[in-house]
């Protein structure tokens, strides 16, 4: 399987756009949310260890964390995003540097 990202110069144009897409994943603790850019979804991943060295989160509410200062992650995540800082799966992992 050939992995394909976005191109950012298109997207510097449409813009990237943040759709009210999350989830949690408590195995990994490990909170998604999505990017689009151009009809293209991206995987924004932040970790709760992010979480909780910027904002405190809590094992028990990180998603209402995220909810509160998602305006925050969706600007790192728009950065990593415009200048190609893709995992090797496609994704963004957001880290506490990029906040």
């Amino acid at each position: 399987m050939k992995l394909t990202y976005p191109r950012t110069a298109d997207s510097k144009n449409k813009g990237v756009t943040f759709p009210r897409l999350e989830c949690w994943n408590a195995m990994t603790e490990v909170a998604t949310v999505a990017a689009e850019i151009d009809r293209k979804r991206v995987l924004c991943r932040i970790s709760l260890k992010t979480l909780n060295t910027k904002f405190g989160a809590s094992e028990e509410e990180p998603m209402r964390l995220l909810a509160r200062h998602r305006t925050i992650v969706e600007e790192a995540a728009r950065n990593l995003i415009e200048n190609e800082h893709y995992e090797a799966d496609g994704s963004v992992l957001i880290r506490a540097n990029d906040l």
